[in-house]
């Protein structure tokens, strides 16, 4: 009688890819949306309605670079996962304080024309407080980027800078609409952060592509 032979299945092998590198996505977001409000807030917009930062604060500063956050949980990022969902999280933020706080105030205005003043005033000490904790939260991560590369500290520095500026120049904006000296200060310097973004962001992209083409990044303060 011939022996009996058991047959297991053999097991079926799964490709696996790797997932690509989220921050040149995240950085790129932050660095589009923050040229436009930027250039508002530096008195650029002078032509425009100066809302053209808006639609891009919800789906590309802001969903655009919260997708690219909870992809660097996926790979275990948890420097880049906190600071690129903060950031998208800033923006959609902004986004919906300004469609559900500030044009309905704005709006109301023509009702209460004698309001004006007060009401532009809160708006802009709602700025501040924004901008503030903003600045707090950017400063431990500005210290925490000393480990990664000079580029992305660059990109930090000049963030937390932008959002004290902009802090001050909103508690004293008093009752002014349009942007004053402090406030365009912050435009600048904004725009200035949003050019280093854009550069780290070019420079993840080339070294994710693996060609000949790279950008340097520069070395960790710390390390």
């Amino acid at each position: 009688m011939a022996d009996e032979v058991s047959v297991a299945p053999s097991p079926v092998s799964v490709a696996t890819t790797a997932i690509a590198d989220p921050a040149p996505l995240g950085l790129a977001a932050f660095a589009l949306t923050t040229v436009l409000l930027s250039a508002k807030n530096a008195g650029w917009m002078t032509h425009a309605t100066g809302s053209a930062w808006l639609g891009y604060a919800f789906f590309y500063g802001g969903l655009g670079q919260f997708a690219a956050g909870m992809w660097e949980f996926r790979r275990g990022n948890t420097f880049g996962a906190t600071a690129f969902s903060t950031y998208g999280g800033f923006w959609l933020g902004l986004g919906l304080w300004v469609e559900l706080v500030a044009n309905p105030a704005v709006a109301g205005i023509a009702k209460a024309p004698t309001t004006a003043g007060a009401v532009v005033a809160s708006l802009n000490h709602d700025l501040g407080w924004i901008t503030l904790v903003f600045f707090i939260v950017t400063l431990y991560l500005l210290i925490l980027s000393t480990q990664i590369n000079l580029a992305i500290f660059l990109v930090f520095l000049g963030l937390d800078i932008t959002f004290l500026i902009l802090a001050i120049g909103n508690f004293n904006a008093g009752s002014a609409l349009l942007s004053t000296g402090t406030v365009k200060i912050g435009g600048y310097l904004g725009l200035v952060t949003a050019l280093l973004a854009f550069y780290a962001s070019a420079a993840g992209v080339a070294a994710g592509m693996g060609g000949k083409l790279k950008f340097p990044v520069g070395k960790p303060l710390i390390s």
